[in-house]
């Protein structure tokens, strides 16, 4: 019998499937790392009985965007676009280490920084239009809208309400293309819409929007992250990773939040160190180091 040390993967089905086939450049090269390193590596579908086994098995277990269930467990998702990934030992991305961390903009490099997210740039949109301002607000929408949840100022519908007393831009509001909403939702989104002319609610037209806004309003969409890219400021109503550089209504209140428009943030470093210097990219040459080195920081024997 081996007594090489056990790794457990638990991936959702089409995930698997992928990483079977040799299909997933993360997973595929961390499998390579941790087997180079003389452990043993086994596959599961992240099932609750699989979950409920998880504690009980000999070794370390990763999960993929799933909450650790635990000490011997770790996490693990993409940092948003590219090949930068995260591996972390809790699954809510606004206890991470990075967004505790303090992001100060002098101690990067700006003309690297520069190249890095112009490189990035031209790799992630090179088939879109350059952006622009065209004077509206992008609001992308979430699900749950009639909800305030823990991690959340407040409702999403309440957001749309505070933004539009905020700003005498027209708003721009995108439903998720993921998500189911309910007739109370959809009713909600009527009255606002019937109140106030300048806010429209439409399905899709969310890369377009991002590229032609003046500024993004969201709750913690990935969409505000993306934005980054494109030099287009945010105003965040929920917690996240990537709030350092926009307004934060949990963080420092609506007022506050909002009156961060009015500045422009070091967009280009901040993409820089959130991604080249604190995530770990499966792109890069020295990544099964990286990868190694992080996992003894959290606790791993490997």
């Amino acid at each position: 019998m081996s007594t090489a040390p056990l790794l457990w993967i638990y991936l959702d089905a089409p995930t698997l499937d992928r990483v079977r086939a040799g299909q997933h450049n993360f997973f595929g090269r961390l499998i390579g790392a941790v087997e180079g390193a003389g452990w043993q590596v086994n596959l599961r579908e992240s099932s609750l009985a699989e979950r409920l086994a998880a504690p009980g098995r000999e070794g370390y277990a990763l999960y993929h965007m799933e909450e650790p269930t635990y000490d011997r467990a770790l996490t693990c998702r993409r940092a948003y676009v590219g090949a930068f990934w995260r591996i972390e030992r809790v699954a809510t991305r606004w206890d991470w280490p990075v967004a505790k961390a303090q992001f100060q903009p002098e101690t990067v490099d700006a003309t690297e920084a520069t190249r890095f997210t112009d490189d990035w740039r031209k790799r992630l949109y090179s088939s879109g239009k350059p952006s622009s301002d065209e004077g509206f607000c992008f609001l992308p929408l979430q699900g749950r809208l009639l909800e305030t949840r823990s991690f959340q100022a407040m409702s999403p519908v309440k957001m749309l309400e505070e933004t539009l007393a905020r700003t005498d831009l027209p708003v721009m509001a995108t439903l998720h293309p993921r998500e189911s909403y309910t007739a109370e939702e959809i009713a909600a989104l009527d009255t606002l819409v019937a109140r106030h002319p300048r806010l429209s609610v439409q399905k899709g037209g969310s890369d377009a929007a991002l590229r032609g806004c003046r500024f993004v309003v969201t709750q913690n969409s990935s969409l505000a992250f993306e934005g980054y890219f494109h030099h287009k400021p945010a105003v965040l109503f929920a917690r996240i990773d990537f709030h350092h550089i926009a307004g934060s209504v949990p963080r420092d209140g609506i007022d506050v939040a909002f009156a961060s428009l009015k500045t422009r943030p070091e967009f280009d470093s901040y993409l820089f160190w959130f991604l080249q210097k604190r995530a770990l990219n499966a792109g890069r040459p020295e990544f099964e180091a990286a990868l190694l080195d992080h996992l003894r920081k959290r606790g791993w024997p490997i």
